[in-house]
């Protein structure tokens, strides 16, 4: 932080984070229609049903080409031959480019490396003939329509001198690595000596767990509408990281950041994948080729071979304990597949960082470098799995031990974070557990398996901790426009995933600046906004708090300025008063307010915009800060055929103030449903001979359908974190957290066999 800032910082009435609450916490009662927590529908629903939403490949361009991709079908390997004659020949074709006439390109950065790194992975797209996995383009094809450009595609064939490749983890797990940070965090963390107190310790437990690759499959398919216009860029994308890959796209193309515009309004859901990825980037070196505007949008074999998912994993966790349940050691390491060229190591250790007490601790994780498709971010990496094994083995020591498995985590509760030390900002995971088992009916689960059934039908219960961990970004602005009518406008460079990021910060805006909702707009999805952050980690939310907090500052200083001597307000501070009933006044004194509209007319302004910077996450230092949950799941299992079917699922939420109730259970049910696929049904099928996805559609990648599941039912404590921006944590990612495990672990109870190694499928139970 800068002396100017920390001078602002300290003012009186400003926010300081970790030191002083958000001013909206201070707040009692609704403030104008829409108040927060109210579960409002979704404002952009009404242009969506009509088809009136514009999405990343709706985008009207005169002359625009359509583009379509030839995959490679080697691992490693260089291109000897190439022959596109025939795709150059076909009806319709404009343009067939490949890495002998694509335009000179500098290669991506990684992700987090630099201020505008958005890069997957660090590798050169279309440069050279040299291949690095299995599905790499080849060749894009330019048309007069998508079936020419599909259709020419197919024509392109090459010849390969092949490369040494690694394409089994078998293989290269014999040569592991450990990364100098496992994002941003220390790949080892010991507390003692934590494999002595495991042999020690008078109960232990001590297993393998694996988890198998997945793949995005968001319902729009990835997507881009690029056109130039001299040297400036347009791009309107399917994105979660707006100035990201701006800034990206720049330095690629050697551009001014100003020249490089990319919006991406309506995205028809990301959960990590929707990123910057060769396709976008193979668009606009095209585009600026044929000297067109061109559209791609990916099939859904295109998705699977070029936009990378979650990696595979096999984990170790080993928990010592004794006699009562208390942990003597906690021990978590492994191993995750990932290439030379990027850098998301799938960190399924850092649940176990925070979550229980323990004597001593051990948690390590290398990373097996394989030659395919760059693994990436997927709805919670690293919490989703971990989790998986985490809170499976925390089950099998209740059962060792004879203890309820909530009974077991109500004795290993920590009172600070087990290996910061910090203290928690807010922590109601038990009080969620007890909310949750009361509903669920909890007390009915037999502690034996296999004592509950229905005909041919084994049923069983199981639980699970889920946790995500709170984090908000640097850098986010918010801007505010204040009419003399009374219209509030609040503008940021942020994205809606279809998660309802637009309804839930008007709700949040009219509550701060105490208007009614129908006078408040959410400008987003655009980089000539004020710089927004990306939507992921479960940032956003929190994120756009900070910088709306920042904001208002700055607007009511403004107004005070403006109101004068004449006003009630006169001599007042911004400690002094409050954003109310369309409005400022005093925080003690109800008689001392003028409303906004009455100081722009007498101050003879037609309007007002301030913006402001969030100051940095200073909360983040000082406390443990996660959002957590509890899982409970009743699964049927066929004695006959190994079949399962999740009959019941209830999640039991602790992840601070609540804004919308509708969008918020939406949020929860989706990660639960996503859980569900990751433990039951999907698995991406890599073929270690040649290191190509050989499940690449929804044919054959089976993610749940209506059918596999249950009606889910959310709770949650909708208690506000005092160190959070409104004091809401993020929710995007807890949900899919311990579903894994709780499906497991019902499995066992219901069947008395444990499935360490997912997808829990019906062959490994008959």
């Amino acid at each position: 932080m800068s002396a100017q800032s920390d001078a602002a910082a300290s003012r009186p009435g400003r926010w300081q984070p970790a030191v002083t609450q958000d001013p909206l916490l201070r707040k009692h009662g609704a403030q104008g229609e829409g108040a927060l927590g109210q579960p409002v529908s979704r404002i952009e629903g009404p242009l969506k049903v009509q088809g009136k939403a514009r999405f990343a490949a709706e985008f009207p361009y005169e002359g625009l080409c359509y583009a379509a991709l030839a995959f490679s079908t080697v691992a490693r390997g260089r291109i000897v031959a190439l022959d596109t004659a025939a795709a150059e020949a076909a009806p319709g074709v404009v343009l067939v480019m490949t890495h002998r006439n694509a335009p000179r390109m500098k290669a991506p950065s990684l992700m987090m490396s630099s201020p505008t790194a958005a890069g997957a992975s660090d590798l050169p797209v279309m440069q050279d003939d040299e291949i690095h996995w299995n599905g790499q383009p080849i060749a894009v094809v330019l048309a007069e329509t998508q079936e020419q450009a599909d259709h020419a595609a197919s024509l392109v064939t090459a010849d390969y001198a092949p490369l040494p490749a690694v394409t089994s983890f078998d293989e290269a797990r014999k040569t592991p690595r450990q990364l100098d940070n496992l994002l941003g965090q220390p790949p080892v963390v010991e507390i003692g000596n934590a494999e002595a107190a495991l042999k020690g310790a008078a109960v232990q437990v001590d297993q393998i767990y694996r988890t198998p690759r997945h793949n995005h499959n968001a319902i729009e398919l990835h997507a881009a509408t690029v056109a130039w216009t001299g040297d400036e860029l347009r791009v309107h994308d399917a994105s979660q990281l707006l100035d990201l890959t701006a800034g990206q796209l720049a330095d690629i193309f050697g551009l001014e950041a100003d020249k490089v515009r990319v919006s991406s309004p309506y995205v028809g859901g990301g959960f990590g994948g929707k990123c910057l990825w060769d396709h976008q980037i193979l668009a606009c070196a095209a585009a600026k080729l044929a000297g067109r505007p061109v559209r791609i949008m990916l099939s859904r074999e295109g998705v699977f071979r070029i936009v990378g998912g979650r990696t595979l994993t096999e984990q170790r966790v080993a928990l010592g304990a004794g006699a009562d349940g208390r942990l003597d050691a906690l021990i978590h390491t492994g191993i995750a597949a990932m290439t030379a060229h990027n850098s998301c190591p799938e960190q399924f250790t850092f649940p176990a960082r925070h979550l229980y007490a323990a004597k001593t601790i051990r948690l390590a994780q290398e990373v097996a470098d394989m030659d395919m498709l760059a693994n990436t971010f997927m709805r919670a990496p690293g919490e989703s799995v971990g989790t998986f094994a985490l809170e499976c083995a925390i089950d099998e020591l209740a059962e060792k031990l004879g203890l309820d498995p909530i009974e077991l985590r109500r004795r290993i509760e920590p009172e600070k974070d087990p290996t910061s030390g910090k203290p928690f900002s807010a922590r109601h995971l038990i009080d969620a557990y007890d909310k949750g088992a009361e509903r669920f009916g909890w007390n009915r689960r037999s502690a034996t398996p296999r004592r509950q059934r229905d005909g041919e039908w084994l049923i069983g219960m199981g639980c699970a901790t889920a946790t995500y961990p709170y984090h908000r970004f640097p850098g986010g602005a918010a801007r505010i426009r204040l009419t003399a009518g009374g219209q509030v406008t609040v503008s940021t460079a942020v994205h809606d995933m279809g998660m309802g990021t637009a309804t839930a910060q008007v709700q949040h805006i009219a509550a701060r600046l105490g208007v009614p909702l129908a006078q408040v707009s959410f400008e987003y999805g655009d980089t000539t906004l004020p710089r927004g952050v990306i939507a992921g980690g479960s940032t956003q939310t929190a994120s756009i708090g900070g910088a709306v907090i920042a904001a208002t500052e700055v607007f009511v200083e403004e107004l005070l300025k403006l109101a004068g001597n004449d006003s009630p307000l006169a001599g007042l501070s911004l400690a002094d008063v409050e954003t109310r009933d369309g409005g400022i006044g005093h925080r003690d004194d109800a008689a001392r307010f003028e409303s906004y509209e009455s100081i722009l007319r007498r101050s003879g302004r037609g309007e007002l915009v301030c913006e402001a910077e969030a100051p940095p996450p200073a909360e983040m230092e000082a406390f443990s800060m996660h959002s957590y949950g509890a899982q409970f799941c009743e699964v049927r299992v066929s004695e006959i055929t190994g079949e399962v079917r999740v009959s019941r699922f209830l999640g039991s939420f602790d992840a601070g103030r609540i804004l919308n109730a509708k969008t918020a259970t939406s949020q929860f049910k989706g990660g639960i449903i996503m859980g569900i696929g990751l433990v039951l049904t999907e698995e991406t099928n890599f073929d270690p001979r040649t290191g190509r996805i050989v499940n690449a559609s929804l044919a054959d990648y089976h993610v749940p359908v209506q059918m596999d599941i249950p009606a889910i039912e959310i709770l949650y404590t909708d208690i506000p974190d005092p160190q959070a921006p409104m004091g809401a944590r993020g929710i995007g990612e807890i949900g899919i957290t311990g579903v894994g495990a709780a499906v497991a672990n019902a499995v066992y109870n219901a069947t008395g066999k444990r499935i360490r190694d997912l997808p829990i499928t019906l062959d490994k139970l008959m």
